[in-house]
């Protein structure tokens, strides 16, 4: 009898409150799916890192004769046999040293006509302007110092360059666009908050003959407030699935369908990182419109 009594009260409420209701659906569906995806966005970032960052190398290009006279790390001219031979002894001494590939002008000139071949630059470059390269992959892709300290400034390197500080540059770019995500979800939760502190509070003051007789009667405040707390529990519970088919959507559609198709070098997540936010997301969408409520009834109105 009280489980009906309470289920009648939730559907009479609901209906009341339609409008308001439908505004804390979609604003905890929009906020929970930002949330939903910032988590989603991160675990890309790390799995994008832990792919690239293992694939990573460091560059020690070596001056050819074009460079003495336009580069001052290469004033005493192009590298000699004698110096690239001390280079590569010195590289294989390092522990941090992994592997070492060498890359010669010609091979260097290959690889630019088939990376490049449609760069208008492609066709007035020849070979001799090319650089040899020491191409070194190290077994820990931060230990990138040790290399810039023992071999900037020797003679025969042109520049060690490091292609994990190319990558740093898109990572952060994505964790900026991760920030403002969750800066715009914290906005939407914010706006549901409100708007389901609003709407317990119509609730009750519309029932509040109904919520009198039953103090009377002797029911308890937990009895009263539970209609109400279970009214924005299921309201969250609906917005944060509508949130969980946002991002299987976006999941399906713009990742498996689209960007999988379009961009081959990106180590996409799968599936079991969403299935991981999922359970989350429903979480949260029950317990903190359901905890706004009921500190609503218990700061506010005398139930």
């Amino acid at each position: 009898m009280r489980a009906q009594f309470v289920l009648s009260e939730i559907s009479v409420g609901l209906r009341r409150n339609l409008t308001m209701t439908f505004a804390v659906i979609v604003s905890v569906a929009l906020s929970l799916a930002l949330a939903g995806g910032s988590l989603l966005a991160r675990e890309q970032v790390s799995t994008m890192k832990g792919f690239w960052y293992d694939k990573v190398q460091v560059s020690i290009y070596l001056c050819n004769k074009n460079d003495a006279s336009s580069d001052p790390n290469c004033d005493k001219g192009a590298v000699t046999s004698q110096q690239k031979q001390e280079i590569k002894t010195d590289l294989e001494k390092l522990d941090v040293v992994e592997k070492i590939y060498y890359e010669s002008a010609d091979e260097a000139y290959k690889h630019y006509k088939q990376d490049f071949k449609d760069s208008p630059l492609a066709d007035s470059l020849t070979a001799d302007q090319m650089q040899e390269s020491y191409r070194v992959k190290l077994k820990d892709p931060t230990k990138y110092q040790v290399l810039q300290t023992a071999f900037s400034g020797r003679q025969g390197v042109q520049e060690v360059q490091d292609q994990r500080s190319l990558l740093e540059n898109i990572f952060n770019l994505l964790n900026g666009m991760n920030i403002a995500a969750l800066c715009v979800m914290a906005l939407m939760l914010v706006v549901a908050l409100l708007l389901i502190v609003n709407t317990v509070r119509v609730s009750a003051f519309s029932r509040r003959r109904e919520t009198g007789i039953m103090r009377l009667v002797g029911a308890s405040s937990f009895y009263i407030q539970m209609p109400f707390i279970l009214e924005a529990a299921i309201a969250g519970l609906i917005g944060a699935g509508f949130a969980c088919v946002l991002l299987v959507f976006g999941k399906y559609f713009l990742i498996n369908n689209w960007l999988q198709e379009k961009i081959l070098l990106i180590n996409f997540i799968g599936w079991d990182a969403v299935i991981k936010v999922l359970p989350l997301i429903l979480a949260v969408g029950v317990l903190v419109p359901a905890a706004a409520a009921f500190i609503t009834l218990r700061k506010y109105l005398k139930v």
